[in-house]
């Protein structure tokens, strides 16, 4: 039988914090911010469950001049517990310029905006742009059937037929970038996201999402596995 591990407690710095049980290496955070040579504002959000064609909405707060963004991850699988659903904003913070222009990319559960800004105040020699990172929410649903334990990072479910199942969100990953390995009674997970566009480096995620009742090796195909969207999810049978 496996079962699941223990998950890290949430930070105070909320969502995608500093505490990201898998995150190895490179910028951690939900979210990434930073001025271009040519003045230019780059942000890299997490969304991890976002399909990238759809699901989501992005919107320019004129009186603020701000980027609103509000995204949908739905059910993908029978055993996810509900739909998530994020909103958070940004935007350049001084009185003298104004978003002219923007472009997005959404791919692997991670969102990229590129702000340009163009002057309307003349009168001001200097412009200090700076990025304000709004709030982000999570949508937790409950599910009456089996046992669900959720935190930021990692859903967990023993299911009726002894099966386990587990959703960890691993944003940036490729499809085909993602690996799974049982070693000794230990299932791992592991995931290489690469740099693109602005970001400031790629991200590397390793961890153990289950541990079997005995400490056996496995043939990785014995595990169901579905990568899609900066997710991974498992269905671990009971060996």
């Amino acid at each position: 039988m496996a079962v699941p591990l223990p998950a890290r407690p949430q930070s105070p710095e909320g969502f995608y914090a500093i505490n990201n049980q898998f995150q190895t290496n490179g910028p951690k955070g939900f979210s990434e911010l930073k001025i271009l040579a040519n003045g230019d504002m780059f942000v890299r959000m997490d969304l991890p469950g976002v399909p990238d064609d759809g699901g989501m909405s992005v919107y320019h707060n004129r009186s603020e001049e701000s980027v609103v963004v509000y995204a949908k991850a739905p059910k993908v699988h029978t055993h996810d517990s509900t739909e998530r659903r994020y909103l958070t904003s940004t935007g350049i913070g001084c009185s003298c310029c104004a978003i002219s222009s923007m472009t997005t990319h959404m791919s692997d559960g991670v969102f990229r905006l590129t702000l340009s800004k163009t002057r309307i105040d003349p009168n001001r020699s200097s412009c200090i742009v700076l990025g304000c990172s709004g709030f982000r929410e999570d949508l937790r649903g409950t599910d009456p059937n089996g046992i669900l334990l959720y935190n930021s990072l990692v859903l967990s479910k023993q299911l009726p037929n002894g099966k386990l199942f587990v959703r960890a969100d691993m944003p940036g990953v490729p499809k085909e970038n993602f690996t799974v390995s049982v070693t000794n009674g230990r299932v791992k997970v592991t995931g290489e996201a690469p740099a693109l566009s602005h970001d400031s480096s790629g991200r590397f995620y390793s961890g153990d999402v289950a541990m079997l009742s005995t400490p056996v090796d496995i043939p990785s195909r014995r595990i169901k596995t579905i990568a899609k969207d900066g997710v991974i999810r498992l269905l671990i049978p009971p060996f």
